[in-house]
């Protein structure tokens, strides 16, 4: 799949509805209604409350807004709404059978896949202006707080990140924000580099859960990818002869739901 950019850019008004086309297209002005409109009566849903909010926060760092009719090179799921100076695009994605009550997720629509950003609007809203508070330092000015307007005053006390006396942003994110898939994989590798495999391989086994990122396979393909390295030679027995990996055995013997003993 490539994403790239187009040579000529369009400068269109901002739409009430637009249908789908085969040019990317760039919207000039900050308006949220075209966004608005398509995913009522396109996409058939209800519009995250906050969307307006992100799309600012995102022209504001820099990232050019994009019609949401505009889905050409992206996977059909996607609804685009900003494009980084790398070519990848920032997209909702509207699941043809999501469960009930499932907001649509934040995805980066890239070269060679699509990554989750974060399940809902809120919770990419609420990153964006806690990672802001945390690089202050490095010359942050606050602009982004400003854009979010009163969404990033609900969701985010400036200064609470220095407050909470946690000195990892990451391990910030996880505990107040919400759980992300670079944050737990980046937290897997941080305790093999440690050495502490099995914490390591217990982390990855969490980030499967099907309730944290329903519907995207990166987790399986991950937790594969750390069994591989922490060369697993995963023969454990339990009743009904089930094999099971390493981490399913220790979360046997500490009292999980599993009844196993050993062969």
């Amino acid at each position: 799949m490539k994403v790239g950019l187009v040579g000529v850019v369009h400068r269109t008004p901002c739409p009430t509805s637009l249908p789908l086309r085969h040019v990317r297209t760039r919207v000039s002005c900050s308006s949220s209604s075209g966004h608005i409109s398509f995913i009522k009566d396109v996409a058939a849903t209800q519009p995250p409350e906050n969307l307006h909010h992100l799309l600012k926060m995102l022209q504001t760092r820099g990232e050019t807004i994009l019609s949401p009719g505009s889905r050409h090179g992206l996977i059909p799921l996607a609804i685009p709404l900003s494009e980084n100076f790398s070519g990848d695009v920032t997209a909702l994605l509207r699941w043809p059978t999501a469960p009930p009550g499932m907001d649509m997720p934040i995805v980066e629509v890239r070269k060679h896949g699509v990554w989750l950003l974060a399940n809902n609007v809120d919770q990419y809203i609420h990153r964006i202006l806690v990672e802001e508070d945390a690089n202050e330092l490095h010359g942050s000015n606050g602009e982004l707080f400003l854009a979010s307007s009163e969404a990033g005053k609900k969701l985010y006390n400036r200064g609470d990140f220095a407050e909470s006396q946690i000195s990892n942003l990451d391990a910030y994110l996880l505990k107040k924000v919400g759980l992300f898939p670079d944050l737990l994989e980046r937290k897997v590798l941080r305790h093999f580099e440690e050495g502490d495999q099995v914490s390591a391989l217990v982390t990855g086994e969490f980030y499967t859960k099907k309730d944290l990122f329903p519907g995207f396979g990166r987790p399986f393909v991950f937790n594969a990818e750390i069994l591989l390295k922490a060369h697993i030679r995963s023969k454990r027995f339990c009743k009904g002869g089930f094999e099971i990996t390493m981490v399913d055995f220790r979360l046997c013997i500490s009292g999980c739901s599993r009844h196993c003993t050993m062969g």
